[in-house]
């Protein structure tokens, strides 16, 4: 079968070749693998921190703890942020113990040391004892790039990556103003397998009628409908129909189904109209957002497409980001290494919401929310029966049983089809990055 036979739908501009590399089991369970990944690929892409929402005022700060590394990102006092490693240079002492802090100096638990916002030692005990003399004024915190994109804050341990935005190029997400969106939902998991198993599970949507099969009713998931990019700076895309029933089974031809009625409804529609010809749904959902979104509220939806007014764009960032639009949602989902063991990892969830004029409450994946900063925030482990969200639990259910599956003998290397090019190309670009030397 050619590749033009195939049922697969691939962007003409935004489909490079890929080299057919065996995706092996050591990536997913070798500790020199995943030193490896340490040493080559993680100095070398951006890392999301936080949100500026958690740095308002000179001196706040946010701390993001990754594998064995921690970042902190402090405001400083003329609006710019900078971060660091944190590390007292005194003796590596940890500073921010927390995940947000406020102070006009940063101050080390052991001795007492303290430093400026910009980093910078402005005192220490017995100044006069340093052989070197005093190092206040001298010493500084080792600083990492830093820099913004809409609500959030991102750092950098390499001086040649490229700049953020043009690493980011987040064209595809121009125009849903996400600049003033308000994280609602900030959850995280301690999970029993390796970083990349739920990485692959977002760069593919095979899994979607067998580990999502509710959603089947107003996303339409149907190869021929869902578009699939991939682009030169390692990223890669999929547009997926919203307001709009799947086409792998017959929802076409009968009643509005569940809960796609109600999302009418919501609009002013009356799904009756639509009996025998429920597609037609997504084009008037677009209708009715153009004539009553501003009114509502909803400012964003005069900057956006057609497209992203009812469609879901499913953005995954080289290595382990992936960022899912909706025009009333973004959702952040995020697989970061265990410290020491590769066959563990942190899963996060965030949900940001455009904060609508006179809107309380939002439904987030684990309920109803006010519509304020971290109004739900909590950490746990997967299968202690404290949801992430009720799709993101699904997607993590079958991390652990993949991860034994893996450390099998009979596991000889994946077989992938053809929807899933995004999953052998992200491999295939760690390959490049991990095994350089």
């Amino acid at each position: 079968m050619t590749a033009e036979q195939m049922m697969s739908r691939y962007s003409k501009e935004f489909d490079p070749p890929v080299r057919g590399d065996t995706i092996t089991a050591d990536r997913y369970i070798s500790k020199d693998w995943m030193d490896r990944e340490m040493k080559n690929l993680w100095p070398k892409v951006w890392h999301l921190g936080g949100v500026l929402a958690d740095l308002e005022e000179t001196g706040d700060v946010i701390r993001h703890n990754f594998a064995k590394e921690s970042v902190i990102m402090i405001r400083q006092e003329d609006g710019s942020i900078k971060a660091f490693y944190n590390s007292c240079p005194h003796r590596g002492n940890r500073l921010i113990l927390g995940d947000v802090a406020s102070a006009p100096r940063i101050t080390c638990g052991y001795h007492g040391w303290q430093f400026d916002p910009d980093g910078t030692l402005v005192s220490v005990q017995d100044p006069d004892d340093f052989p070197q003399g005093n190092p206040c004024g001298k010493t500084k915190l080792t600083e990492l790039r830093c820099d913004t994109w809409g609500p959030f804050v991102f750092w950098c341990m390499d001086d040649d990556v490229a700049p953020l935005h043009e690493w980011l190029a987040p064209e595809r997400l121009a125009g849903y103003g996400l600049e003033n969106w308000v994280r609602v939902l900030n959850v995280s998991a301690d999970c029993e397998f390796n970083w990349k198993i739920v990485r692959d599970n977002f760069n593919e949507s095979y899994h979607l009628p067998t580990i999502h099969p509710e959603l089947a009713t107003f996303i339409n998931d149907g190869l021929p409908d869902t578009l699939f990019e991939m682009y030169p700076s390692g990223h890669n895309s999929m547009w997926m129909k919203g307001h709009q029933a799947t086409t792998r089974k017959d929802y076409a031809s009968g009643e509005v189904p569940t809960p796609l009625d109600a999302v009418a409804q919501a609009w002013g529609i009356d799904p009756a109209d639509y009996k025998g010809r429920t597609s037609g749904i997504r084009q008037a959902v677009i209708e009715a957002k153009r004539k009553l979104g501003a009114e509502r509220g909803y400012t964003n939806y005069a900057n956006m497409t057609d497209q992203q007014l009812v469609d879901y764009f499913h953005c995954t960032l080289f290595p382990n980001l992936t960022i899912t639009m909706s025009p009333e949602q973004c959702q952040i989902l995020r697989t970061e290494p265990h410290p020491t063991d590769p066959e563990r990892c942190v899963f996060q969830h965030w949900c940001l919401y455009p904060p609508v004029p006179g809107m309380k409450e939002v439904e987030t994946p684990v309920g109803t929310a006010p519509l304020q900063h971290d109004a739900i925030a909590r950490h746990s482990v997967y299968g202690d029966g404290v949801s992430v969200g009720y799709v993101a639990d699904q997607d993590l259910s079958i991390g652990t049983t993949q991860q034994q599956g893996l450390n099998s003998r009979g596991f000889k290397g994946c077989l992938l089809p053809n929807q899933e090019k995004r999953v052998q190309r992200f491999h295939e670009l760690l390959n490049d990055y991990v095994m350089k030397d």
